[in-house]
């Protein structure tokens, strides 16, 4: 995509006179939205992967995981650098630097792709307060008039507060649950290259970054303002880290899991774990896939309602209707499929056709000197970043073949 750099208003334009050089908090204030995306993308289907990683092959793909971190924060670091020096998101730039047409061309895949996302997050929720008794009638509704509920408040930055609360509890349960699972004895780690354990490599690459990602961060954190391009990377950096210790740390609660459980069904799951971890085990885990699902479901639904209102040109703080009409179908679904996750967690590798649009607007935004001057991708940050778009692509590629 070629952006037509003429279709920029001359008092629209972000060189190095721009937002990124303004005074800026300290990064510890101002770090939501790198945070908060970066935490986001351990949803309950990334959750449930990662457990299923563990039971099939142990420990064996805890050094991939990590590795994860590269592609995940040179992607996710391009895009809060665009909101952090123009003020704006990719899809407001794109219809401002080329056309209403093809940010709806970025925005709108996105935003249907999505309905599988949210499908998981409620599924997630459902599963996780089913094991302290909470029927399905009851969890997802309520799940839902929360969701809408929390954004309905206000500006964003009380609704950032209230997830950035929502993502320590999520860590908080899960190094409770760690100490309750206790340590397994050491086993090497081994590349078997087997069918299955090249699908769950390439699903796992392949999902690292989601196109509600891409957008999340750049309009979060023009949302936020007087962000600096250091607490961008910064932040970007720690939530990168911290999303792959979490998604380590779910590959070590599933480890030892007896083969054959059904991860994916409340009783298996919840036996599985109280065969490794005892009685209390269940109960951690529960809280915090609660709180990722919620995290992720909201997360999710902005980046997704701010794509599409920025690209039609709707002020971001009149998004509420487009929030709440993308994610109230999903609601629906679990009742009908009430086992359906397993079949989400195949079409969210899907996903990864989507990100290409979005991934390749960021990529050019970030690296033209007219939108972002002095702030511009150059040198190794470009080769960098081009090549972590593509080898996520190609791994999310390599999954469905």
């Amino acid at each position: 995509m070629t952006l037509d750099r003429g279709r920029v208003p001359d008092g629209d334009r972000f060189g190095p006179e721009g937002r990124a050089d303004r005074p800026s908090e300290h990064w510890l204030k101002s770090w939501g939205p790198a945070w908060l995306v970066m935490i986001a993308d351990v949803d309950a289907a990334s959750i449930l992967t990662s457990l299923e990683s563990g039971a099939a092959y142990r420990y064996d793909l805890i050094g991939f995981l990590l590795l994860l971190v590269v592609p995940l924060f040179f992607v996710q670091e391009a895009a809060g650098r665009v909101g952090a020096v123009t003020g704006r998101g990719i899809g407001e730039l794109v219809r401002a630097t080329r056309s209403r047409s093809a940010s709806l061309a970025l925005a709108l895949p996105v935003a249907v792709a999505d309905v599988a996302s949210y499908v998981a997050e409620y599924a997630g929720i459902a599963i996780g307060l089913s094991i302290f008794g909470v029927p399905l009638l009851i969890s997802v509704p309520t799940a839902f008039l929360v969701h809408v509920g929390l954004v309905a408040r206000g500006r964003y930055v009380w609704v950032e507060r209230i997830l950035v609360g929502v993502s320590i509890a999520f860590v908080l349960a899960v190094g409770s649950a760690l100490l309750l699972r206790g340590p397994l004895p050491s086993s090497p780690i081994e590349l078997p290259m087997t069918p299955s354990f090249v699908f769950l490599v390439a699903a796992n690459a392949g999902a690292v970054v989601m196109p509600f990602m891409l957008f999340y961060q750049s309009s979060a954190t023009a949302e936020r303002g007087n962000v600096s391009v250091r607490s961008v990377r910064v932040g970007t950096l720690v939530g990168a880290v911290a999303s792959e210790l979490l998604m380590v740390a779910f590959l070590l609660l599933g480890a030892g899991m007896p083969a054959g459980s059904d991860l994916f069904a409340t009783d298996g799951l919840t036996n599985a774990l109280g065969a490794v971890g005892g009685r209390l085990l269940p109960y951690a885990f529960g809280i915090g896939l609660v709180a990722a699902a919620f995290l992720a479901l909201v997360v999710i639904s902005l980046g997704s309602a701010w794509g599409v209102a920025e690209a039609l040109g709707i002020s971001r703080r009149r998004t509420f209707w487009v929030y709440t009409l993308e994610s109230a179908p999903a609601v629906v679904v679990p009742f009908l499929f009430p086992h359906l996750l397993g079949i989400v967690l195949v079409l969210m590798i899907l996903l990864v056709f989507v990100l290409a649009g979005p991934g390749i607007a960021v990529g050019l935004l970030a690296s033209d000197l007219e939108v972002m001057g002095a702030h511009a991708s150059t040198g190794v940050w470009r080769v960098a970043y081009w090549a972590s778009l593509a080898s996520v692509v190609a791994c999310g590629v390599l999954a469905v073949l």
